[in-house]
């Protein structure tokens, strides 16, 4: 039932009308940042067209064909073969096709082209999902046109993206686009705290840091993250309260070594993340607009220390840094030079 889904209320009552109205797409784009919910979305609407107990023509989400839907063995991310086909769920009319590394290959396409004209085996309507469709290359958005060019009408075919301007045209202009919006922190926040059993601080940190993503906020370790920004922090503190280099290129050197590979990048958002904390400080000194407000004493003192147009810049350095990553880089060098410049501004 959509009713179990949080947030994106516009979205539930469009989709209810349509399905009140006999009139779904056979092709639909739910487009929308990662983590909203938009898979979950495509997965209710199409229980609702096999559910045996359907409740003011939603799935009930209790009977065996709505929990066969969601059931789903998903391949190895490894298996590339295993990628070239539609993955169904235990029930034969709800298939997903899944990205394999950065690309949808185009044997999964063309296997959802043959499939989607079959005639349902038990639901009133086939549904397939294709999860990330932005990462379909030339070849599989080809394939995937011709299906859309003359839909089976009884096949409805779900894209779901968070970068729907990477998608063709073509492709974009024969599906209904459904725009899905940010869930807001107060409902993340309680979500977390009621029924994934997160402590107060921890639902409050981690519905901050989603920014409206219920998958970001589920995936954060928050103790890890409270490490993470400990160290980021200490590198502010270097920048604006003790002027020590030495004590940045350690930090430098600590981020870029090789047991941190995997979590440099989250290091740099995080730092980017209290710069603009601090920033919102010194602009407004109120901390309604913080995300780490757990450490607002911390970083007013910080902000006190603080010019604007220094913290303007050195946002703008890590992001360009961040854009650097697209080609190979020398992480140690480039960070060394990072912090050096921001120590100088």
């Amino acid at each position: 039932m959509f009713s179990r889904l949080l947030g994106n209320y516009s979205v539930k009552e469009f989709l209810r009308r349509l399905m009140a109205n006999g009139r779904v797409p056979n092709a639909l784009l739910f487009a929308g940042i990662d983590g909203v919910g938009k898979k979950q979305f495509a997965l209710e609407l199409a229980k609702s067209f096999l559910c045996k107990a359907p409740k003011n023509m939603e799935a009930c989400g209790e009977c065996a064909q709505c929990l066969r839907a969601e059931r789903f063995v998903l391949p190895k991310s490894d298996d590339k073969d295993a990628h070239k086909k539609i993955v169904f769920s235990e029930h034969a009319d709800v298939g997903m096709v899944v990205p394999y590394n950065r690309n949808i290959l185009v044997g999964a396409i063309r296997e959802l082209e043959k499939e989607a004209y079959f005639q349902p085996y038990e639901a009133a309507a086939r549904f397939f999902i294709i999860d990330d469709a932005d990462k379909m290359n030339d070849a599989a958005s080809n394939a995937l046109l011709k299906t859309l060019e003359e839909p089976a009408i009884t096949s409805h075919i779900i894209l779901i993206s968070s970068r729907p301007d990477s998608l063709l045209q073509t492709i974009r202009s024969r599906c209904q686009t459904i725009l899905f919006a940010p869930v807001e922190t107060e409902q993340i926040r309680g979500f977390l705290r009621n029924d994934k059993g997160f402590s107060d601080e921890d639902a409050d940190l981690a519905a901050k840091l989603s920014a409206g993503s219920i998958g970001r906020a589920l995936d954060t370790d928050v103790e890890k993250f409270r490490n993470q920004r400990d160290s980021m922090l200490r590198v502010l503190q270097n920048l604006l309260a003790k002027s020590d280099r030495a004590a940045l290129l350690q930090s430098a050197e600590e981020m870029t070594d090789a047991k941190n590979k995997d979590s440099y990048e989250t290091s740099l958002e995080i730092l980017l993340t209290l710069i603009r904390d601090v920033w919102t400080l010194r602009l407004s000194g109120g901390e309604e607009k913080v995300i780490n407000s757990d450490i607002a004493p911390q970083l007013k003192q910080l902000a006190e220390k603080a010019e604007t147009q220094n913290l303007s810049a050195w946002i703008d350095e890590i992001e360009i840094l961040h854009e650097s990553f697209a080609v190979n880089i020398n992480r140690k060098i480039a960070t060394d030079a990072l912090f050096m410049q921001m120590a100088a501004n």
